[in-house]
C-alpha cells in the first residue's frame, strides 16, 4: 500500500483543507486591501494651477469682451484697405505696440 495524501475515503485529510481554507482568506484579504486602495485612489481629485502669463491672458481677453467698438472707424478702415488707400506709418505702429505692451504687462 502506498502512503499519499488520500485517506481510506478517498479525501484529502483535514491538514490538507486547513491550508487551502487559509490560502482563500489570504486571497480574500489581498482582494479586500486591493479594492481599499482602489477607492482611496478614487477619491483623490485632480488640480490645475495657472501661470502668471495665463492669468494675465485671461484677463486680456475680459477686458476685450467688455471694450467698447468703433463701428464707423472699423468700416473705414477696411474700405481704405480694400481700395490699396491704407498706408502704414512702422514708426507710429511700433510707438502703439509698445504704448500697448505696458498698458496690458505693466512696467517691470
Amino acid at each position: 500500500m502506498s502512503i499519499d495524501n488520500v485517506n481510506n475515503n478517498g479525501h484529502k485529510p483535514a491538514l490538507e483543507n486547513q491550508k487551502l481554507s487559509q490560502q482563500q482568506t489570504l486571497n480574500a484579504g489581498d482582494k479586500a486591501v486591493a479594492k481599499q486602495e482602489t477607492s482611496s485612489q478614487a477619491v483623490r481629485q485632480d488640480s490645475v494651477s495657472l501661470t502668471q502669463s495665463a492669468q494675465t491672458l485671461s484677463q486680456v481677453q475680459r477686458k476685450s469682451v467688455d471694450a467698447p467698438v468703433n463701428q464707423e472707424k472699423v468700416d473705414r478702415l477696411k474700405q481704405t484697405i480694400q481700395s490699396g488707400e491704407y498706408t502704414i506709418n512702422p514708426e507710429n505702429l511700433a510707438k502703439n505696440i509698445a504704448a500697448q505692451e505696458l498698458e496690458i504687462f505693466g512696467r517691470n
